[in-house]
């Protein structure tokens, strides 16, 4: 009997753990008391962009291997390079999302 109730202490232990914490804290200022709530994380906000090191890593899951030149265009990252098998491959990428927009 002792052995159950250690088994299902044991698993509402593993379950409380797994699942988020969402809890409030409390902040003692100069103002008094306060609640604070957690943060939520959000997602990127316009003007933000990827880097050209991204971009270069999108390209290459693209097929490219070998990187000659990387230009920054309006709204895209151009990176040129050599597939494989030795063949010139040119990998457009948006640079608000990291989204491939053409290979050629």
């Amino acid at each position: 009997m002792l052995k159950a109730f250690a088994i299902a202490g044991v698993a509402a232990l593993t379950v409380m753990s797994a699942t988020p914490s969402f809890a409030q804290s409390v902040e003692i200022g100069p103002g008094g008391v306060r609640l604070v709530e957690p943060r939520v994380e959000r997602p990127m906000r316009r003007g933000m962009e990827i880097s050209e090191r991204e971009a270069v890593r999108v390209a290459r899951a693209e097929g490219l291997r070998n990187v000659d030149n990387i230009e920054r265009r309006r709204s895209r990252f151009i990176v040129e390079g050599t597939d494989r098998r030795g063949n010139d491959i040119r990998v457009n990428v948006d640079r608000q999302t990291g989204e491939v927009i053409s290979v050629d």
